[in-house]
C-alpha cells in the first residue's frame, strides 16, 4: 500500500510542476502509469476553479487554458509542437523523425499548436458548463496518454520506452475505471457519448499517424496525444450541447 501511494505522488510529481512527489523514485510512476487520470482530476479541478472564479467568460476560457499549460510546465505543449513538425515534414520517414526530435520548432509545430489552442478556447467559450467540461476533458486527455504508452511501440530509447517497459496493455482497464467518476459531471448521455467518441478518435489518429509516419511513439507523441484529446473532447461537448 505504501508503494501505491508513492506511485500516486510520483505520478503527480512527474506530470505536473506541483511540488508533490518530486523526491519519489521515478520508477514508482512507471510501475503504475495507469494512475495518470488522477492527475486529470486535479488539473481539471484547478482549471475549473479558475473558470468559476472568473465567471465562465471568454477570458475565463483563455485563463483556464493558460493555467493548464503552466501546470504541465509546457511539456505537453512542447510535445505537440514537435509532433506538428513531424506531421508537416516532407520526404522520408527519417526526415520526419528528424523533424519530430529536432530541438528547433518549425511552422508545422506552431501551426498545429495554434489550431489546438484556438479550438480548445472556442469550444470552452461556447460551453455553459465550462468548469465541468475542463474536468472531463482533462481526465480523458490523461487516459489517452495511458493508452498511447500502453499500445505505442517505442520509436527509440527514451522516457516513453522506459515507462512502457514497466507496464502492460491491460493498464488501460484500471485507467478507464479511474475515469468513470466523470459521469457525475452535469452532461447528458449524448454529450458523454460525444466525449468518448472524441477521445477514441484522438487516440486512434495520433497512434496511427505516429506509427505510419515515424515508425513508433515517443514522449513527444504521448504529450501531443493529451493536448489533442483535450481539444477534441471540449469541441465534441460544445457541438453536442
Amino acid at each position: 500500500m505504501k508503494g501505491f501511494f508513492r506511485s500516486i505522488a510520483a505520478t503527480f510529481g512527474f506530470c505536473t510542476i506541483l511540488p508533490v512527489g518530486n523526491n519519489v523514485d521515478f520508477d514508482y510512476y512507471a510501475r503504475r502509469y495507469y494512475l495518470m487520470p488522477l492527475v486529470g482530476y486535479l488539473t481539471g479541478c484547478i482549471a475549473a476553479g479558475v473558470a468559476i472564479l472568473l465567471g465562465s467568460t471568454s477570458f475565463a476560457a483563455a485563463a483556464s487554458i493558460a493555467v493548464l499549460l503552466i501546470l504541465y510546465g509546457f511539456n505537453h505543449l512542447d510535445g505537440l509542437l514537435d509532433f506538428g513538425d513531424g506531421l508537416m515534414a516532407h520526404g522520408s520517414r527519417e526526415k520526419r523523425m528528424k523533424a519530430l526530435t529536432d530541438q528547433n520548432v518549425g511552422a508545422g509545430g506552431v501551426g498545429l499548436a495554434m489550431v489546438v489552442i484556438l479550438m480548445t478556447y472556442s469550444g470552452l467559450s461556447a460551453l455553459p458548463a465550462m468548469p465541468a467540461a475542463l474536468i472531463v476533458a482533462e481526465v480523458c486527455a490523461k487516459f489517452s496518454q495511458v493508452a498511447m504508452i500502453a499500445f505505442g511501440e517505442p520509436l527509440r530509447e527514451g522516457i516513453h520506452s522506459y515507462v512502457r517497459s514497466f507496464g502492460k496493455k491491460y493498464y488501460v482497464i484500471p485507467a478507464f475505471l479511474i475515469c468513470i467518476p466523470v459521469i457525475l459531471m452535469p452532461f447528458s448521455v449524448r454529450e458523454f457519448s460525444a466525449a468518448i467518441i472524441a477521445t477514441a478518435i484522438s487516440i486512434a489518429f495520433v497512434y496511427f499517424a505516429a506509427t505510419r509516419l515515424f515508425g513508433g511513439v515517443n514522449g513527444d507523441v504521448d504529450g501531443a496525444s493529451g493536448e489533442i484529446t483535450r481539444m477534441a473532447v471540449i469541441a465534441a461537448l460544445a457541438l453536442a450541447v
